[in-house]
């Protein structure tokens, strides 16, 4: 079965290259190329792609926006940023806005095709030299999030609402008022970002705190 990609790049040299690539293959057709993503909605609706092809620096909006816009109009619709640039705000700012993967234009013809692939196929294509800063990012803010500054007595009662204790219970438990039981887990919240016994119990379980 041939897949629709469709491509947005400022740069008409690119369009034509990529549109004679796609158009090579024995799995691709190019359904659309287009300059910019002043029209995306209308562009995108009419040419029914399977895939987006998407540069990050356009003039007017840019690719990031662009995808968001995919994202919020075409939910299931694979996105694939194409660039020149590694910089992290770019990189994250893609992945938060929803695109799919994230490849250099000096990805060789055979891994960029590989990589239209994989995306169609729910997978996140990324060159190898992104996903080690993504790697890295997110090992990064792993480490960050694993001390709170949580007391032993905040671990405690953290422990305890992560059993389903009531205030009253865990006063009871750790012999101490209810008001100090309520001041605790406001100091609770207040380290771990979170506004509600939810919240909190939620992020404890998937941060192992207790």
């Amino acid at each position: 079965m041939t897949s629709r990609i469709i491509v947005f790049d400022d740069n008409q040299e690119r369009l034509n290259s990529v549109a004679m690539l796609l158009n090579l293959s024995a799995d691709f057709i190019c359904a659309g190329t287009f300059p910019n993503a002043g029209n995306l909605v209308a562009d995108i609706t009419a040419s029914k792609p399977d895939l987006v092809l998407m540069d990050i620096d356009m003039p007017g909006l840019d690719g990031i926006e662009a995808t968001r816009l995919v994202r919020k109009h075409f939910d299931a619709l694979p996105v694939l940023i194409q660039t020149n640039f590694e910089e992290d705000d770019r990189i994250f700012g893609s992945l938060r806005a929803g695109a799919n993967g994230y490849l250099l234009k000096k990805t060789s013809p055979e891994r960029f095709l590989e990589s239209l692939r994989e995306a169609l196929d729910g997978g996140a294509p990324m060159t190898g030299s992104i996903a080690a800063r993504v790697l890295r990012h997110f090992s990064a803010e792993s480490e960050a999030k694993k001390d709170y500054h949580l007391t032993e007595r905040e671990k405690q009662i953290l422990g305890f609402l992560v059993k389903g204790y009531s205030y009253k219970l865990i006063a009871a438990e750790c012999t101490i008022s209810y008001n100090t039981v309520n001041n605790h887990i406001r100091n609770i919240y207040d380290k771990l970002y979170v506004n509600s016994a939810t919240e909190a119990v939620s992020l404890a379980i998937k941060e192992r705190l207790v």
